[in-house]
């Protein structure tokens, strides 16, 4: 997928996008359609709103409210490295950490860290994201 499958909503965002150094903007833009797929495949995720947060590319749940929101950005003491985000306040990236200990790169509670040398191991990275994406409506089912 590529951001002519999901094309740019909003200019700003996509300038954001155009303004990473060409490596970590191709490997974001690859970040962003797995987002998007995962999304799209993830049972009562719904349409995602990306939007700019903090003056990064953020994506949201805002219809169905099943997730938690995911950033992505550069590093910016780095330029191979990229991350996602996802909220401090959550158990999100602890449980990325249980589950994927040695596939993914993490720092503190907050973020899986990529390199633009290193493969993305995809198929841990779509779990964790669908995780993201799910995170409100996992958490209300547990607590049901």
């Amino acid at each position: 997928m590529s951001a002519a499958v999901h094309p740019f909503e909003d200019p700003a965002v996509e300038a954001v996008f155009n303004a990473c150094p060409a490596a970590i903007q191709k490997r974001m833009l690859a970040l962003r359609a797995m987002v998007f797929e995962v999304a799209a495949s993830t049972a009562g995720v719904g349409e995602l709103h990306e939007t700019l947060k903090w003056g990064e590319p953020a994506y949201l749940t805002a219809r169905s409210k099943s997730g938690s929101t995911i950033r992505m950005a550069p590093k910016k003491a780095s330029n191979t490295q990229y991350a996602l985000y996802f909220n401090c306040q959550t158990t999100l990236v602890d449980t990325f950490r249980t589950l994927f200990p040695t596939e993914l790169s993490y720092e503190g509670n907050r973020s899986i860290v990529f390199d633009t040398n290193t493969k993305v191991p995809a198929q841990a990275l779509k779990f964790c994201i669908a995780m993201a994406l799910t995170y409100h409506r996992n958490k209300a089912e547990a607590t049901a």
